[in-house]
């Protein structure tokens, strides 16, 4: 049996609960952020924005159960009605619109993210950049059925929709988060 390995947000901030729920909050926060950070390219329903790349640095930082109840709360809250999605966007229709399995894929993506984190796959800038590029085909895989479902595409037009248009963005992001948390790493001092 692998014991998970301490992620980084334990090596920075130790086991306190409060450290931990502060944490969880800080990321929901962050996504919610990032989500604003967005900008479209007709005839592309869904819009480019930079909170994928928060949630996989969600699920590295937090680790899968913390990264992935950050995304939890990211969604309730704005299905709830608060402005949090891309756009300033809320709403239970929101989920059941264009965006609604991206938001779904969150969670799990940030579940898988943090346990590959916590087999210390954010260590190195490779394994990281892989790590988070399996935790975009989440993001992918729960998008493509959504807009299959919610928009009543064929399996063709959403990926050609949803996935084709956002691979090289989404690259880029997991790219970039494997830079950040392998060097996060590095400079808190070490990769236990």
């Amino acid at each position: 049996m692998t014991v998970a390995a301490p992620v980084l947000a334990t090596r920075l901030l130790g086991r306190s609960q409060i450290a931990s729920a502060a944490a969880v909050v800080a990321f929901t926060g962050l996504t919610a952020l990032a989500a604003q950070f967005s900008f479209r390219i007709p005839p592309i329903e869904v819009p480019f924005t930079l909170q994928t790349g928060v949630v996989l640095l969600a699920g590295g930082v937090l680790g899968a159960n913390r990264g992935s109840i950050s995304q939890v709360l990211y969604v309730f809250l704005g299905a709830i009605g608060l402005p949090v999605y891309a756009e300033a966007s809320a709403g239970l229709d929101v989920i059941t619109g264009a965006t609604g399995g991206y938001l779904l894929g969150f969670v799990a993506a940030a579940w898988l993210v943090g346990r590959l984190a916590e087999r210390r796959h954010d260590r190195q800038v490779v394994t990281g950049f892989g790590a988070f590029s399996l935790g975009s085909l989440v993001i992918y895989g729960f998008g493509v059925f959504g807009l299959m479902l919610n928009l009543d595409l064929s399996f063709g037009q959403a990926v050609a929709g949803g996935v084709v248009p956002f691979v090289f963005w989404d690259l880029l992001k997991a790219l970039a988060a494997g830079v950040v948390l392998a060097g996060a790493w590095r400079v808190s001092g070490g990769r236990d």
